[in-house]
């Protein structure tokens, strides 16, 4: 399973660095120099026309006449923190026109590769998406569609069987127990939560 890392911005000076939105709870050391990243398979710049009105540059060609494609995996050369962002350089990716092209792309690494927590209370996304969401008396709620990160909390998207979806805050009052071994969420709902 490829696990979204980080999202790739807007360029961010001349020399071919990006501004990277962070989707990891370890950024120093996701992004470590001489780390290598896959890209979302299939990512494209989107269509750039070869002059605009302003009289912008084309966008970036590997040859005369090819249009630049994202490559499957990109190599962390440098990487900074500056006024609360991470800033990144990629082997490759010598310039602004270039580092444009990436926009977009969404940079993931294997599940396979990820260490799991230390603490038996943390868990990460994909651990807990497709587990069943049951009662503590055992009744099917669902299963647990994605984690929403929200500020206060984080959320559990239940999917219902009847096809809706429920926000189940991930805190110990409401899912006191968390089963991997049993693939499941024991959630103790208060009344009218699953009906919001």
């Amino acid at each position: 399973m490829q696990l979204v890392v980080g999202r790739i911005g807007k360029p961010h000076g001349v020399r071919g660095e990006v501004t990277v939105e962070v989707r990891t709870d370890e950024p120093e050391a996701r992004f470590a120099p001489g780390t290598v990243l896959r890209t979302e398979p299939g990512a494209m710049p989107p269509p750039v026309s070869p002059r605009s009105e302003l009289g912008a540059t084309p966008a970036p060609v590997d040859e005369p006449g090819v249009p630049f494609r994202v490559p499957a995996e990109l190599t962390i050369e440098e990487a900074r923190f500056h006024q609360g962002r991470v800033l990144i350089a990629f082997a490759g990716i010598p310039d602004r026109n270039t580092a444009e092209a990436l926009r977009g792309t969404l940079l993931v690494v294997d599940s396979a590769d990820v260490t799991p927590p230390d603490d038996p209370e943390e868990f990460h996304d994909h651990q807990l998406v497709g587990l069943a969401v049951v009662t503590p008396t055992g009744e099917r709620l669902g299963e647990v569609a994605r984690i929403d990160h929200a500020p206060s909390s984080d959320l559990l998207v239940l999917r219902r069987p009847e096809g809706r979806t429920a926000l189940i805050p991930f805190v110990r009052a409401i899912v006191p127990e968390v089963d991997l071994a049993g693939g499941r969420v024991i959630v103790d709902p208060p009344a009218g939560l699953l009906d919001l």
